[in-house]
């Protein structure tokens, strides 16, 4: 709805991960430094921890972006609660490997340990991301650890970058992982962005949909979303794609610090299940709440009246095609 009152050719706060929105904070660009010394080292593991809404899979989806595709054979896996041979098969179908029916862990060993020479002996080595590590059990992971264990001659054909929230960090400090946390070259965890980022943030996405200072933002506007957002990117999107809906809806083109916190009083509203709210019974079935309520009932009003005037039109158009066809 917005994008076109507001002239966007997109929407700039979607939640899905797009590298191409990617922004390169203080804390963004030193996770990726530790992403990039690990692609030149070749070996061993990279941890990147990170907060809900840290956009991790946004930063390895950038990288991937940026890799030879020739030299690096990349896997992205996204990990459930899989257990150590599951997770060998879902590496394997990640690299294309097709799937055996007379596979056992042994033979599904050798073929990965043969598919990474390989490609290893075409100079191409391979790089497996696994994203939300802190799904993974112990015995899973250490089935990765086996996987670092092939080499031809001193090279490793085979190294991963594992990718997950702050609690993968107490994982790996499992007294079971000793010989895993050996072979990790690197860690970071990727923190907030502070409250100069967030402005540069916000515009840096906006000018992604060709934002031309409409709407534009007071300073208080970004101190209070940076205020209810902690810093977290995704949290910003969140906030941020609800704000513009507030202003399509209200016809703003210049938001206030007051805008911002209406707008977070309806999260609030809604998050507090069937409480009540100044008086107001939260959440009752068929009913709309809040400001953003109140504006979209606006909005079908004026729908309707759009819709009554264009039949009108219509009709107008119809009998003046008439009259002059008639003559």
């Amino acid at each position: 709805m917005y994008s076109e009152f507001y002239r966007f050719s997109g929407e700039p706060f979607l939640l899905t991960p797009d590298h191409r929105f990617y922004f390169e904070s203080s804390v963004h660009s030193q996770a990726m430094a530790h992403l990039t010394y690990g692609l030149n080292r070749g070996e061993g593991f990279i941890v990147i921890t990170g907060e809900i809404g840290a956009v991790k899979t946004t930063l390895v989806k950038r990288l991937c972006a940026s890799i030879d595709g020739h030299n690096i054979n990349v896997a992205h896996v996204v990990t459930t609660q899989l257990d150590g041979f599951d997770l060998l098969h879902m590496v394997a179908a990640a690299f294309g490997l097709p799937q055996q029916q007379n596979d056992n862990k042994s033979t599904l060993l050798l073929r990965l340990q043969n598919f990474f020479e390989s490609g290893l002996r075409n100079r191409s080595r391979a790089l497996l991301i696994v994203d939300e590590a802190q799904n993974l059990p112990v015995a899973a992971l250490e089935e990765l650890r086996m996987l670092s264990n092939f080499q031809i001659g001193n090279v490793a054909p085979f190294q991963s970058f594992l990718v997950g929230q702050p609690q993968f960090r107490s994982i790996l400090a499992s007294p079971d992982l000793e010989q895993l946390r050996q072979r990790v070259i690197a860690t970071y965890h990727l923190g907030p962005m502070n409250r100069r980022e967030c402005g540069e943030y916000l515009a840096h996405r906006l000018q992604q949909v060709g934002w031309n200072s409409d709407p534009d933002f007071e300073s208080g506007a970004v101190d209070a979303i940076f205020a209810h957002s902690g810093g977290i990117p995704r949290r910003i999107n969140t906030l941020c794609n609800r704000l513009l809906l507030f202003g399509f809806l209200d016809e703003l083109h210049h938001f206030t610090a007051d805008h911002v916190r209406r707008v977070v009083n309806d999260f609030e509203a809604e998050s507090s299940g069937g409480g009540e709210r100044n008086g107001v019974r939260s959440g009752d079935p068929g009913r709309k709440d809040g400001e953003i309520g109140k504006r979209m009932d606006l909005l079908e009003h004026r729908l309707g009246r759009q819709e009554v005037f264009v039949k009108r039109v219509a009709m107008a158009m119809y009998d003046y095609m008439s009259h002059r066809d008639s003559q």
